[in-house]
Formats: C-alpha cells, structure tokens, sequence
C-alpha cells in the first residue's frame, strides 16, 4: 500500500516540475539576455540545456545522478527516456488528427512532393557522412561502434526521439555502451546547428539587403479558430480540449495494441516495432479521423470533435515536453570519450544540410528559394516548429507555401524513408553494405528529385 508522502507517489510530479520550471526559466533567461533572444534557440532546447547544466553540477559535486534521487523517484533518467519516448508518438498523432482541407494544383503537387523527396535525400546525406566518419573511427578507436554515424539522419533529421529509440536499440541490441546518450546529443546539436545556420543566413540576408521581414499580424485568437462551423461548442458537459486529448490517447493505446500483436509476430524485431510507436500512432490517428468524417457523412454524428487550433496546441506541448526531456536525459560521463567524434559529426551535419538545402531551394523553389530553405533547414536540423521558427523570420504571414510543404510532404517522406529505418539496424552487422545502399538510394532519390532539369536538359 502506497504513503501519499513516499518519493515514489511524488517522483513523476517533482519530474514534470522540473520539465517545466525549466522551461520557464529558460523563456525568462531569452527575454533577459539578447543575444540568446537574437539566436532563435527554441525555448525547449534552451530549458533542456538548463537541466544539463544543473545536473552535471549536481553530479560534479555531490558525485550522484541528480534525477536518479529520490525526489525524483529514484528513476529519473529512466523516466526522462520514457517521456520522450511516448512524447514523440503524442505529438505526431495530434498533428495526424488536424484536418487539410486545401486544394492541391498540378505545379504545388509538384512541389509538395519534391520537399518530401528533399526530406528523404537529406536523410541519405546525413547518413552517408554520418556513417563515413564513424567507419573511419572505428578503424582508430579502439572497441568502438561503427554504426554511430546512422544516428545523425535520426537525431537531425527526424529529432530528439528517434534519435532516443534508435539510440536504444544499438544499446540493448547491438552492446553500444552509451548509445541512448549519443543519439540525444546528436539531437541537441542538431537544434545548436539550426539556430546557429539559420541566425548566419539571416545575417548574411540582411547584410546584402535582401532580407524583407514581413510585418505579422498582431496574433490575436479569434473564436472562430477553437469554435468552428459544425464543431462542438468549447465547453458543455465536457470541455473541448479534453475531448481532443482522449482521441489522442485513445489513438495511442490502439497504437500499443497494434504493437503487442506485430511483436509477437516478430518476436526477433520487437525493438524496431516499437521504435514505430509514433508511425503506427500515426495510422491509428488517421483510421480514428476517417471513421469521425465517415459518421459525420452519414449524419450518425452531428458534430466535429477535432479542432485544428486545439490540434496544434496538443502538438507543440508534446513536443516542447520531448525536446527538454530528451536533452535533460544526456549522460555527459558516459560520453566523455566521444566529445570530439561527436562536435565532428554535428558540424558536418550542419554543413551537409546547409548545403543541400540551399541547392534544392534555389533549383526548384526559384520563386521562393529564400522561404523554402530556411524552412526545410531548420526542420532538418530540429524539427518541424524549428523549420516554423525560422521559416517565420522572413515570412512571418505564411504567405508563401513553403509552411504548406512541410505538413503535406510527410506522407511522401513515410513512404520513401521507411527503408532507411530497417536499413540502420543493418548497419551494425553490415555497415559498409549499408553505406553502399545509402549512397545507391541517394543518387536514384536526386534522379527524381531533378527530373525537370535533366530530362528537359536532354530534350533539348
């Protein structure tokens, strides 16, 4: 029987104060000194450094793991894992509930497509110097783990948690001690290298005169936007925001069980399985919408329970939670012996993407080049919100479709960057086959991807 003043009733709360008291810190921290203002580090990332920081002085000090003690339940660090691990496939199912409504033309088909395509070609890029520099250290360090470098698409690509989940499975199931950590540094410096990127192209923009920030509108909430026509009303017997985190986690739970059944399945890919908690939570999301706009259609349900505007807020909550959490969860003693692979791996992460993006943009997206690139950049190096972020610096109406990519080119991005997820458990038992097909996928990706100018190019 549980004391209701036992550490281990209180550790979660303690846990999650901790979460958020950083966050406002850091928001506190940003308004106070401009040059962090200036830097356009989000506000997760920067609380995430907070928690870092304060820990590895705890650690420094006292010589203990500040979240593994008991006010924290005795688990912390565990526990900072487990919430990024189920953060990210919360986030992603609220986004998948939001409904898109727009009409697609011939040439923003096009284009949508092609910033999915970028989005996978970037993955490939990432994971072919990734996977490059870390073969090369293997052959010089002694014991270590080649495979490392598969990381970086993960933790720059796609964020703090896949890079956890596939930081886990070389831990667990490949003995690459500190696997966890690495992945969610290289996470963090995925954010560092978006903000410092983005901040250097901005400069560069205004020095030559060609940065034109639009003025936004004053921000202001509308009804309209959390009462819709045809909505349920915002409060009744039951509030409006709390019917959309039910759906959320009722997705979810179908997204265990959906899991559970392929585990015993595949009792030899469990791992992987679910390290899919987000895409499978995903497809739950999107059956429990069609089935929502089916009944409506038959007039079984008179209303519309989702809203995109509620939608969203759930969204960036989960995702601002597993961005601090994921970087809170870096053991920096473990990774003592990693610091200057790792800074090596980030700035070539930084550099590749930089590049690349900025090769795309002006090829394909002429008549936005600017808006697209630093959208695409910032959410390859972070996520989506850091590609808003700096998306919003040059474009802060949204009046280009380049924001309208980033939603629409997930579906072509799944589609073509699932291979890429078995492939990096390949690479621990075969790594140089791995970097072979890495580099086969990514050349047969930028075949497509600059299909009208090489075709047109022969035509002529």
């Amino acid at each position: 029987m549980e004391n209701f003043w036992d550490f281990n009733v209180w550790g979660w709360m303690s846990l999650f104060a901790a979460l958020f008291g950083s966050i406002l810190l850091a928001n506190i921290i940003k308004k106070i000194l401009p040059f962090l203002k200036n830097s356009l580090i989000p506000t997760s990332v920067l609380g995430g450094l907070v928690l870092l920081v304060i820990s590895a002085v705890y650690k420094g000090i006292t010589g203990n793991v500040m979240f593994n003690e008991p006010l924290f339940g005795g688990e912390g660090m565990a526990n900072l894992e487990v919430i990024t691990y189920h953060s990210l496939a919360l986030g992603f199912i609220a986004s998948a509930f939001k409904a898109t409504n727009a009409k697609l033309t011939k040439q923003r088909s096009s284009e949508i497509f092609n910033t999915g395509i970028t989005t996978v070609a970037c993955y490939l890029l990432q994971g072919i110097f990734g996977l490059g520099i870390t073969i090369v250290a293997a052959m010089v360090l002694k014991d270590f783990f080649s495979a490392a470098g598969v990381l970086l698409p993960f933790g720059y690509g796609q964020g703090t948690g896949q890079a956890l989940n596939y930081g886990t499975i070389y831990e667990t199931e490949f003995g690459f001690v500190g696997g966890k950590s690495f992945g969610l540094t290289i996470a963090a410096f995925g954010f560092l290298s978006a903000s410092i990127g983005g901040v250097i192209h901005l400069n560069i923009l205004k020095k030559r005169g060609k940065l034109v920030v639009s003025k936004r509108t004053d921000g202001s909430l509308h009804s309209e936007s959390v009462e819709g026509d045809g909505e349920i009303p915002m409060q009744e017997s039951i509030d409006k925001m709390t019917v959309q985190i039910a759906l959320i986690f009722v997705a979810y739970f179908m997204a265990y069980l959906l899991m559970m059944g392929l585990g015993k399945l595949l009792p030899g890919m469990r791992s992987v399985v679910y390290g899919f908690n987000f895409l499978l939570g995903v497809l739950t999301g999107t059956l429990i919408k069609l089935v929502l706009n089916f009944l409506r259609k038959k007039n079984v349900i008179k209303k519309k329970y989702t809203n995109n505007f509620l939608m969203t807020r759930a969204s960036n909550f989960f995702f601002d939670i597993m961005v601090v959490a994921g970087i809170a969860a870096i053991r920096l003693d473990i990774l003592e012996s990693y610091w200057g692979l790792m800074l090596i791996l980030g700035v070539a992460g930084l550099v590749v993407t930089y590049v690349y993006n900025r090769i795309v943009a002006c090829t394909l997206f002429g008549d936005y080049a600017e808006e697209q690139f630093l959208a695409m950049y910032g959410m390859l190096t972070g996520t989506a919100s850091t590609g808003i972020i700096l998306l919003r610096e040059v474009d802060g109406d949204f009046r280009t479709p380049a924001s309208d990519n980033l939603v629409y080119q997930n579906f072509v991005a799944i589609v073509f960057g699932f291979p890429i997820m078995f492939l990096a458990t390949l690479a621990p038992v075969k790594p140089y086959l791995t970097l072979g097909i890495f580099v086969a996928f990514y050349l047969v990706l930028n075949l497509i991807l600059f299909r009208s100018k090489i075709f047109k190019r022969r035509s002529r």
